[in-house]
């Protein structure tokens, strides 16, 4: 089996590569051949099967990014929110035009691949007392989350005429994030875990009562997978899934954070942010994913084991990529 992952440099990336290079099968189906392709050369994990790393403009998707006779393309390349945001053109190219891009290679294959499409809960909108079912509307309040509505709906029509067959994950806030803060506008719901943990100040741009729909990395993994080798015929035109994230708070956020080190949300120091708040402030707070639990979509853990969870996989090469060891 030929795997392609769109965006192999980007954190979920790097991780799922890593998770297949070890795995070597999805679905108990052996990995043949893995392809990364990214802006950036992915860095390539050890397998025992040929890892090829592609670098180019996905726009203008070169042919070995999805290789002939691939089974499955994980499309994760994006802009992400405040970027889409400030640079509406770049928005617009990469996350709809490189859609599009993916959907002709997929056609130019021999046979329609699986496409496990990285949306997001920004298609949405409804703010802090929403509590959205499977059938509730998309209506975005930014640029980003029209652009991944808008290629859901590209993606899905071409599984309709079988270019190509789509599950499109509508992925909540992804958290514990290693590295250094990005440009998405959730950004902080990571900073304010990750950064004390590394003994470092960071700026909270809301309130602590304000409340957000997040996912382990570990969790968001396992969907990937899951998502990749599912039967989709259940699915019929809908292709797009919620997923069954966790509803927190800023501020148990941070009680769990101090449960794990103590003190360690002294750190965290309100500061307002009115663009970050503009833009996070409709993003539902809730969901009933019943529809991703009948597809066998894995319920989420608990927010306590996601923070010890980074620290066990993270939080020690976070410390030496930021010269903090």
């Amino acid at each position: 089996m030929r795997i392609s992952i769109l965006g192999g440099a980007g954190f979920i990336g790097r991780k799922l590569a890593a998770r297949l290079a070890q795995e070597g099968a999805i679905g108990g189906r052996a990995i043949t051949e893995l392809t990364l392709f990214d802006a950036v050369p992915p860095p390539r994990p050890e397998a025992k099967f040929p890892v090829h790393i592609a670098v180019g403009d996905v726009v203008d998707l070169p042919k070995e990014a999805i290789p002939p006779e691939t089974d499955i393309v994980f499309h994760m390349a994006a802009v992400v929110s405040a970027a889409a945001e400030a640079d509406y053109d770049l928005g617009w190219r990469v996350n709809f035009h490189g859609t599009e891009a993916v959907v002709h290679a997929c056609r130019r294959l021999s046979r329609p691949p699986r496409v496990v499409f990285t949306s997001s809960i920004a298609t949405f909108s409804g703010g802090q007392s929403a509590v959205l079912t499977d059938d509730s509307r998309q209506i975005p309040t930014g640029s980003y989350g029209a652009q991944k509505a808008a290629a859901e709906l590209v993606l899905a029509d071409a599984s309709r005429r079988r270019f190509l067959d789509v599950v499109s994950l509508r992925l909540p806030t992804v958290i514990v994030r290693p590295g250094r803060p990005n440009k998405a506008a959730s950004s902080f719901i990571s900073a304010i875990i990750r950064e004390p943990l590394l003994g470092l100040p960071t700026e909270l741009p809301v309130d602590e009562g304000f409340a957000v729909w997040v996912a382990s990395t570990r969790r968001v993994v396992e969907w990937l997978l899951h998502a990749a080798a599912m039967d989709t015929k259940p699915l019929g035109l809908d292709r797009s899934i919620n997923l069954p994230g966790l509803s927190v708070t800023v501020a148990k956020m941070l009680q769990a954070l101090d449960e794990v080190k103590p003190g360690a949300s002294a750190l965290v120091k309100r500061v307002e942010d009115p663009v970050i708040t503009a833009i996070v402030a409709e993003w539902p707070a809730a969901f009933e994913p019943v529809r991703a639990r009948a597809f066998g979509f894995a319920p989420h853990e608990p927010l306590i084991d996601v923070i010890r969870a980074f620290i066990e996989d993270d939080l020690e090469a976070t410390r030496r990529e930021r010269g903090l060891a």
